[in-house]
């Protein structure tokens, strides 16, 4: 980290310094919310969970080299500095904050309903070939994430991609104003969080939230080919770049072509350049988010050569879009999340594989009041493609069955159960629901098959 003393800390997020005035002038080392990770020096945060009560754990913290605690509770006996405060959590962003305000690095915030995490990763891969780069771990994407993944940035970073996620109005101007990105990456505006959002311009808004707090001559990249984000003509005075596959946007491709396995083969195109790339990844909405980190990068001074490098360096992470090859079959593992804009896109992707096709799908939650209606047209939508089967689980995923003429079961446990009688060898089979439906059980059971 860079040097963050205790006193700047306590200064940051408004809090009561308890302890040694000699120690305000300690630096710490890292953040850390769970006591197991905590090392010399570090800060350790006391959040109570629903399970979980980190102010628990702060004498076990101070064993383990914790300088300093963040909590809500005065620890008793405590040996160390504390830093009290009225919420953990509250305290934690104004900190982050304050630690972004250290750097004067381009940052890129990235949102969008569908496509946060692959773009961001092709972002981190891009940016990678010219600066050190920091990027969003995993999931770390909400209000406790993002400011964790900022308090994690090393002293020596050039760059960093902050993956931003919402489900509500207001999310996103906290973490913009914690982040305050210098490119602001939109990627998709689609059908999810409607429970609270509403509809799409409802979800539009929410997004862009995230200019409000981009820094003073900030750069905004936005998907033109998405129908919300295209009617955006400017920005805090500044006309947006827009990226997608039609040649009306700045950044756009040509002779794509989706190759299974063997990636997706495409030519882009901007500033009268046209770069050969071969991106890999299966599916082709990759070229979309491959055009928005090329974005990012021509705005940020990468030659060709480095631009061709980093997309051809993208790589998959967890549950995404990610190809399992058994002895009998080939499971396309998208179990991360889902909504009815990333199920047609994946629906897509298994399109273009060989042999029999299988989608086996689950319920997509926070649709609001139209989440039947959207179950039954995503169903709808994989009937249409010609999609060899499609196997649904959960109580909402009965209208994805009926709209998709496929097979319903009311638990995964019973979708696992009858696997064999509807899984042939040599099947292509896409996995795919909202992350609570826990299907990575029924990645598994496949695997065993």
């Amino acid at each position: 980290m860079k040097p963050f003393t205790l006193a700047e800390i306590a200064a940051a997020c408004g809090g009561q310094y308890v302890g040694s005035n000699e120690l305000k002038g300690s630096v710490i080392t890292s953040v850390e919310r769970d006591s197991r990770a905590v090392k010399e020096g570090s800060l350790f945060l006391a959040i109570k969970g629903e399970r979980v009560d980190g102010h628990d754990y702060i004498e076990k913290c101070y064993e383990s080299g914790a300088v300093c605690a963040i909590c809500e509770k005065a620890p008793e006996n405590a040996e160390k500095p504390y830093i009290l405060v009225g919420s953990t959590l509250n305290a934690v962003k104004k900190i982050a904050k304050a630690y972004r305000e250290k750097f004067d690095i381009p940052v890129v915030g990235v949102s969008g309903s569908v496509g946060k995490t692959s773009t961001k990763e092709m972002l981190y891969a891009v940016l990678s070939q010219k600066f050190r780069t920091h990027k969003t771990q995993g999931n770390l994407n909400n209000e406790l994430g993002v400011p964790l993944t900022l308090l994690s940035m090393p002293e020596d970073a050039e760059a960093a991609v902050i993956e931003m996620g919402i489900s509500d109005f207001g999310e996103m101007s906290r973490l913009s104003e914690m982040a305050q990105p210098t490119i602001c990456v939109l990627t998709v505006i689609g059908t999810c969080h409607l429970e609270k959002l509403g509809n799409r311009d409802g979800v539009c808004r929410a997004k862009t939230e995230m200019f409000r707090f981009a820094r003073e001559g900030a750069e905004y990249i936005l998907n033109g080919d998405d129908d919300k984000l295209c009617e955006i003509s400017e920005v805090r005075g500044k006309a947006p770049i827009f990226f997608g596959i039609s040649d009306k946007n700045a950044f756009h491709a040509e002779n794509i072509e989706n190759n299974g396995e063997g990636g997706v083969s495409c030519t882009l195109c901007f500033n009268g350049k046209k770069l050969s790339v071969t991106i890999p990844a299966i599916g082709s909405y990759m070229v979309s988010n491959a055009l928005a980190a090329v974005a990012a990068g021509s705005l940020l001074g990468l030659s060709d050569e480095e631009l061709i490098a980093g997309v051809q360096a993208y790589k998959t992470v967890g549950s995404r879009a990610n190809v399992i090859k058994t002895a009998k079959l080939r499971i396309i593992d998208d179990c991360y999340n889902a909504n009815p804009t990333s199920v047609r896109a994946s629906l897509d992707t298994l399109k273009n594989f060989g042999g029999r096709t299988v989608a086996i799908l689950g319920d997509m939650k926070e649709l609001g009041r139209d989440e039947l209606r959207l179950h039954f047209d995503t169903g709808a939508y994989a009937r249409q493609l010609g999609i060899g089967l499609v196997l649904a689980a959960g109580p909402l995923a009965q209208e994805l069955a009926k709209g998709a003429d496929g097979v319903w079961f009311s638990t995964v446990e019973e979708l696992i159960a009858d696997l064999g009688k509807y899984i042939s060898d040599g099947d292509t089979v896409l996995v795919k629901a909202s992350h609570s439906m826990h299907f990575e059980r029924i990645t598994e059971a496949l695997k065993a098959l």
